[in-house]
């Protein structure tokens, strides 16, 4: 099933355009992703999800074909957004690897993380009911996996990509584990 764009649009068009923090998540909710906006949650979601973004995390290290699902934590100033981030990475990252491309600073101890604002699909359930079949995931992922390692080799050989290629490598081993039915033993969740 293709990207049905009018429903992600329509989705993308109820976020916030507050600044603050944002997290992108797949198929299955998990998070993937976690960034921060300086000049609003709605307008930067949206350029990932077109991937009208320039840089190598939107378009090598995360795959929008994946993004379902976003969380928005909006702030009221630009200084409140860094720390947010680093909780939420920090929070997010042991439940399944992010792609990130730097690694924020640790949150203190004893930091509240916050329910976010607002929750939004941004993939239709028709759509997502398609595309979470491990027979299509499977195939995807290897395509991505080998694209970035691939970018490495060739063009960045950096710490941030490592890491992407890792995250990535690791939802490849799920889903192999997924088609063939071998749940549970190569969960990135597990990490």
């Amino acid at each position: 099933m293709a990207i049905d764009f009018g429903f992600r649009k329509k989705a993308v068009r109820t976020l916030t355009n507050q600044i603050g923090v944002y997290v992108l998540c797949d198929l299955d909710k998990v998070p993937i992703y976690v960034g921060q906006s300086k000049d609003g949650i709605r307008s930067r979601v949206a350029r990932h999800l077109t991937s009208a973004r320039s840089d190598i995390i939107a378009n090598r290290q995360i795959d929008v074909w994946e993004i379902a699902w976003v969380l928005a934590f909006p702030v009221e100033t630009k200084g409140e957004i860094t720390p947010l981030e680093g909780l939420l990475f920090h929070h997010f990252n042991p439940q399944s690897q992010l792609m990130n491309g730097s690694i924020p600073a640790i949150p203190p101890a004893g930091a509240v993380v916050p329910d976010p604002a607002q929750v939004v699909q941004v993939m239709s359930d028709e759509e997502i009911a398609d595309k979470i079949d491990p027979a299509q995931r499977l195939p995807r992922q290897a395509n991505h996996y080998t694209n970035i390692v691939g970018h490495f080799l060739a063009v960045k050989n950096s710490p941030q990509v490592a890491r992407a290629m890792d995250a990535h490598f690791k939802r490849l081993a799920s889903y192999h584990s997924d088609l063939l039915g071998l749940t549970g033993e190569s969960d990135p969740s597990d990490e």
